[in-house]
């Protein structure tokens, strides 16, 4: 696809678009075509909603270019029932071919104990490519959809993909930054996390977090794989933990990764389920351990080297 349409967002009084959903209203009469949304620095507090394919948001600055709100799902809702999870996030991609570099994606609505679930990110879609991002928040950060199959309890999906036909999606997360406390980085999702800083922030309860929670389904040969990562944190030492499986048959590998020393010795927690694949190879730092729970696996070399970004992405 070489037919390129840019279109430019700032908060400069001279701007083309001050605002990003705007500018995404005037990318639809380019449908089929890669459109680049060029993203000046500034704090852009509005909700976004990305659901045409071949987008790409190209920002100057990550740190310094920041999409924000502030929704959590504990919030009451004119109806008066709750938000909810799904309904919270401050960026929803519902698109394929999505891409996006230099920019921040966050939901500062605070600690989930107080207000909840809050996503930065809910990301749905096939081939969908962060680079030198930043994501922000506490308690469930990204959401790498597709939903579960089934949820838990009636309305626990309540959004705007609760009844919509589950797409097995494929996400690529490069030289990022990913900050959140619980379950911060969840989802049915094959996602592959290269080179990325993986911040667990503290908080009063305990444990003080759980980085993945995935939900991979059966069908499914690949959930998560961090490679080169470094898991880093401001909580006490083995206070956290690695992950957890959302649903049977999730499936995290981390591999040639820093760990911090607030991860527990054990690594991992069951969350009583019973099916699900947790590995590790080669990772290293006062996180990493010899005495992982029973459940985890320690691949040997010639086991890691399936988990390449090009077998485990395809793209």
């Amino acid at each position: 696809m070489t037919d390129i349409k840019e279109i430019y967002v700032s908060q400069r009084e001279d701007a083309e678009f001050s605002e990003i959903m705007h500018a995404l209203e005037y990318a639809k009469q380019f449908d089929g075509k890669e459109v680049y949304i060029h993203i000046e620095p500034g704090v852009y507090r509005e909700r976004i909603v990305v659901s045409q394919d071949y987008i790409t948001f190209i920002g100057k600055d990550a740190e310094n270019t920041i999409l924000v709100y502030g929704d959590g799902a504990f919030d009451l809702m004119e109806e008066g029932d709750k938000r909810g999870t799904f309904r919270t996030p401050s960026v929803f991609i519902d698109a394929n071919h999505f891409k996006a570099m230099n920019i921040t994606f966050q939901n500062d609505a605070g600690q989930g104990e107080v207000v909840g679930q809050a996503l930065a990110i809910y990301a749905d879609g096939d081939q969908l490519v962060f680079e030198n991002c930043r994501f922000d928040g506490h308690q469930d950060t990204i959401f790498t959809a597709p939903l579960p199959l089934k949820e838990m309890q009636p309305g626990g999906f309540k959004g705007p993909k609760e009844f919509a036909p589950r797409v097995h999606g494929r996400h690529l997360y490069k030289d990022c930054y990913i900050a959140g406390n619980i379950d911060f980085i969840f989802g049915s999702a094959t996602a592959f996390f290269e080179n990325c800083e993986i911040y667990m922030k503290n908080r009063e309860g305990n444990p003080k977090g759980f980085v993945a929670a995935p939900s991979t389904y059966e069908s499914v040969k690949y959930g998560y794989v961090f490679n080169h990562c470094r898991f880093t944190s401001d909580c006490p030492k083995e206070s956290g933990y690695l992950g957890r499986p959302w649903r049977d048959h999730a499936k995290c590998v981390i591999m040639n990764s820093e760990i911090g020393p607030h991860i527990k010795k054990e690594g991992w927690d069951d969350w009583n389920k019973t099916t699900f694949f947790f590995a590790e190879y080669g990772n290293y730092g006062e996180g990493a351990s010899s005495e992982r729970a029973p459940f985890v696996k320690m691949l040997t070399a010639a086991e890691a080297a399936e988990y390449t970004r090009e077998n485990v992405l395809g793209f």
